[in-house]
């Protein structure tokens, strides 16, 4: 039984799941615990980090900024 809770808490960590709704489903009382138990199930995280931050410069295109591009008032 203990391995399939862990199964079943890597598939749902591994397609994103909130941590605070894993928490509920496992049964715990608090998102922390769950965070200590199954943090090792997590080794993607530093991938979708990366793509969350590289996601909010898709699409800004080269524009310039800076102080050569100031409007003349």
């Amino acid at each position: 039984m203990h391995a399939l809770r862990h199964f079943y808490a890597s598939v749902l960590l591994d397609a994103g799941e909130n941590v605070k709704a894993l928490s509920t489903y496992l049964g715990h009382g608090d998102p922390g615990f769950t965070l200590r138990v199954y943090t090792h199930l997590m080794p993607s995280s530093d991938g979708q980090a990366r793509r969350a931050v590289d996601g909010l410069y898709e699409g800004t295109g080269s524009t310039p900024d800076g102080p050569e591009t100031a409007q003349d008032q």
